[in-house]
């Protein structure tokens, strides 16, 4: 992906993943320093959205926080699956970069019927119906995207997030933000191999393999939304443990971040098994063809995402599609109107 080449360039998608860099760089660390301390007095909180304000941002705060034993127990739900929920003892937080999603509006409108206090917005406009129902609402500062799939509010809402879990652990000093715009610069403008690209192009399903921190999942609805082409998430082992059976010698199956100790099951199942292509996203060389990210440690996860776009934006030059405009997705999936 380059913006200095116009092919690139033309599509706003490919202009806001690269404005990523800038506003991974101008995160403020400490705007989420008070709400981080009424969360951990409340010892629960709830990170609701739909799809890509919900699928990373708060997955990826999960996975840090069970891997650095935070008190606080942390969750994610569907905001339609979070209005049948008891969540009194909840501190919520209910993301929307639209502010006007039908079902996170509804969600926080009801917590607000209930008398939780505790009810925190997350979105990229002010003003807003949600901003309406929340006792407090953060506005990022990356502002409203113009292609339908969201990719630099994505990881401003996930740094947010990944903020708040820092505070209450206190390594909050350890996240930096230069650092990390750095190594994403290079995830997203490192060159993707040729027939990587032509197999993936090809290919009747795309597969994304991984730990369940969204990454991987974020990235097969990417895949919907760039590419046009069918995708499905195989978390952890799923991928080896009877999906096998359905699986087609032209499909690709990219593995983020492939635990060593499976490597070997992964090509025994699909390489020998199956027969079908499969390549690794990773900071580190492994059995497989490897889009080989530079190492950026904890935060590593969003350099792979990064990566996954690069990927993504290739396969769909390849495939002469307007980067910019599905046929029918849609910028607000499900707008609230009233």
């Amino acid at each position: 992906m380059n913006l200095q080449d116009k092919r690139y360039a033309q599509y706003a998608l490919v202009r806001e993943m690269m404005d990523t860099v800038g506003v991974v760089k101008g995160f403020d660390r400490g705007q989420s320093r008070d709400v981080a301390g009424r969360i951990a007095s409340v010892g629960r909180l709830l990170m609701s959205g739909e799809g890509s304000s919900r699928i990373f941002p708060a997955k990826n705060a999960i996975r840090k926080a069970l891997t650095w034993g935070l008190d606080v127990c942390l969750h994610t739900e569907g905001s339609r699956q979070a209005l049948q929920y008891v969540l009194s003892k909840f501190a919520v937080f209910c993301a929307s970069n639209s502010g006007r999603t039908k079902e996170v509006v509804l969600l926080a409108k009801k917590l607000a019927e209930s008398g939780n206090a505790h009810r925190f917005g997350l979105t990229a406009n002010a003003g807003t119906l949600l901003e309406q129902a929340c006792a407090e609402t953060f506005v990022l500062t990356c502002g409203w995207e113009q292609a339908v799939a969201a990719t630099k509010s994505v990881v401003e809402q996930a740094l947010f997030y990944e903020s708040i879990v820092r505070h209450i652990h206190g390594s909050i000093d350890a996240l930096d933000c230069a650092a990390l715009a750095e190594r994403i610069e290079e995830a997203l403008t490192l060159p993707i191999d040729a027939g990587v690209v032509r197999a993936a192009a090809a290919a009747p399903t795309i597969y994304f393999a991984g730990y369940n921190d969204g990454v991987a999942e974020e990235l097969t609805l990417k895949t919907n939304e760039i590419t046009r082409k069918k995708s499905d998430f195989l978390e952890g082992t799923y991928a080896v443990h009877g999906i096998e059976e359905v699986m087609d010698p032209q499909d690709v199956v990219f593995v983020v971040d492939p635990i060593a100790e499976e490597e070997e099951k992964f090509e025994e199942v699909l390489v020998k098994g199956v027969g079908l292509k499969v390549v690794a996203i990773a900071a580190r060389d492994t059995r497989f063809e490897t889009i080989r990210v530079p190492e950026a440690g904890a935060m590593n996860p969003y350099v792979f995402l990064c990566a996954g776009w690069n990927l993504l934006v290739e396969i769909g030059m390849a495939l002469k599609i307007n980067l910019d405009k599905p046929e029918r997705a849609r910028k607000v999936g499900n707008e609230f109107i009233g």
